[in-house]
């Protein structure tokens, strides 16, 4: 019945409380029977303190006067009711009681004895009489002046009266306690269950989620604005993340398998065709053509498959960048110059223009991957931009703002709806699913730019095109770094 946070709560917070409990319980009986047994002591030290006002021979050498005046002090007693007193003479026995009934010679009277051995003179006695009852007496001695005892006074009280209302009192804080504990225990063990039910319901929600049944987030409840209740948010909207990134993997999967299927349909193909000139029958038109088709595929197989291998090196945390101080104008022009004639072939203007009259400081980074950044904005910019559109680059250093070198991308392309624009960067993610792409470029260009301490934005509206910035820190003394890795989970 009981386990998990359950068992641990009985075994250690209930264990305590119950001990304190009874501890309380204990100590509370012990203190009700010491009131009890104390306030009976005070009845009988106060009616004992009256013998010396009662007793004029207590303080005198007249020892024969004791009988009478004890005989009168016992018949004239006016506290009867609470307490039975009894006149003792010298020898111990008793000659009077205020019952009119005289306890037989097998009655110990230990508490006589002791009172006249105790320099006080007085003593206490507890326990039951030869009828069984339960009992309390104090005998106080009377001595002359000499030290001789003349006689004594003994006061007693049965207890059983007393002892019913101390078991009612004990028997009132006993249930107490037994009630204080099931208020404890119930109470806390609802406090448990609202915990641990919906931890288990989480549990099992997360168990469907791990395999796959991304539709257990619906049956997580909200019940409570705490914590319990930002955990089932948490879980509820995690499985809606790795829901849609489940979706984005599988379509990231298939759009990369059409991205190697259609490069290696092509390579396969015109490798075939080529395969007949060993008869005679290709002519070198066709021959150059085929070649051709194979460089170009093969260069764009090549391209997406270490894209991948970037994009495994970053989620493993181990991109490398070998930094250097380079001229970030060199590599752009020719990133640039590199992408001039698909950029005509494709019937797309591509505008760059260098201002001679600004110098442009260095930069301190890797100049494969910063032109891996740039050929990847460019390749984007080209492929979403119609036939007949504009892609505009420039390069723009100002005083006002030394410390960085920014690279801004225009082009006049379709552009990215309001929608997508923030997840753009994200893994796997792909806007426009009618153009060719892994999914992953921008991603890894993203991180590129974090590595180097810089950033990429972009801003974007959807049928007005696409501006990308690329913002690089410039170059300074004292700062250089051979090697700088970084871990990064995309």
């Amino acid at each position: 019945m009981f386990h998990g946070i359950t068992k641990r709560w009985m075994l250690n917070t209930l264990s305590v409380i119950f001990t304190i409990i009874v501890l309380i319980v204990v100590s509370l009986i012990f203190v009700v029977n010491y009131v009890f047994q104390n306030s009976v002591e005070q009845s009988l030290n106060s009616a004992c303190n009256e013998l010396s006002l009662v007793f004029p021979g207590y303080t005198s050498d007249n020892a024969s006067d004791f009988t009478a005046v004890a005989c009168d002090y016992v018949e004239n007693f006016d506290q009867k009711e609470r307490m039975g007193v009894m006149a003792i003479n010298s020898s111990g026995r008793i000659v009077l009681t205020s019952t009119g009934f005289i306890p037989s010679d097998a009655e110990e009277m230990k508490d006589f004895d002791d009172a006249k051995k105790s320099p006080d003179g007085f003593a206490f006695w507890s326990g039951r009489l030869t009828s069984g009852e339960p009992a309390l007496s104090e005998t106080r001695v009377i001595r002359t002046d000499s030290g001789v005892v003349v006689g004594a006074v003994r006061y007693i009280v049965s207890m059983e009266p007393i002892n019913s209302r101390i078991l009612i009192v004990d028997v009132i804080i006993v249930a107490l306690g037994i009630v204080m504990l099931a208020m404890v225990f119930f109470s806390g063990l609802l406090f448990i269950r609202s915990i641990v039910k919906p931890i288990r319901r989480l549990s099992e929600a997360a168990a469907q989620i791990a395999q796959g049944d991304f539709s257990a987030s619906e049956k997580i409840e909200h019940k409570y604005d705490d914590e319990i209740g930002d955990l089932c948010d948490a879980v509820s909207d995690m499985a809606k993340d790795l829901q849609t990134t489940e979706q984005m993997k599988n379509d990231f999967i298939s759009r990369v398998s059409h991205e190697l299927r259609t490069p290696l349909t092509a390579i396969k193909g015109w490798a075939e065709t080529m395969q007949l000139s060993e008869r005679g029958t290709l002519d070198r038109r066709t021959f150059d053509r085929g070649m051709g088709v194979i460089i170009k595929e093969s260069s764009r197989l090549t391209g997406i498959v270490e894209e991948l291998l970037d994009f495994g090196r970053i989620q493993s945390g181990r991109m490398v960048l070998i930094n250097e101080k380079i001229d970030i104008i060199a590599e752009f022009d020719e990133t640039v110059y590199m992408l001039k004639e698909r950029a005509a072939e494709e019937g797309i203007h591509l505008l760059y223009d260098e201002d001679d009259t600004v110098y442009y400081p260095p930069v301190y980074g890797d100049r494969n991957r910063l032109r891996q950044v740039f050929l990847n904005v460019l390749d984007n910019a080209l492929k979403y931009t119609p036939k007949g559109g504009v892609v505009a680059a420039q390069v723009i250093y100002t005083k006002d703002d030394p410390e960085v070198i920014k690279i801004v991308v225009t082009d006049s392309g379709c552009g990215i709806s309001a929608e997508d624009l923030p997840r753009v960067k994200e893994k796997f993610y792909k806007a426009n699913q009618k153009v060719g792409g892994s999914g992953i470029g921008l991603a890894v260009a993203d991180e590129i730019m974090n590595l180097h301490h810089g950033s990429l934005n972009i801003e974007s509206g959807e049928g007005v095109g696409t501006t990308v910035t690329l913002t690089i820190p410039v170059y300074k003394e004292g700062k250089e770094n051979t090697v700088e890795t970084k871990n990064i989970k995309l």
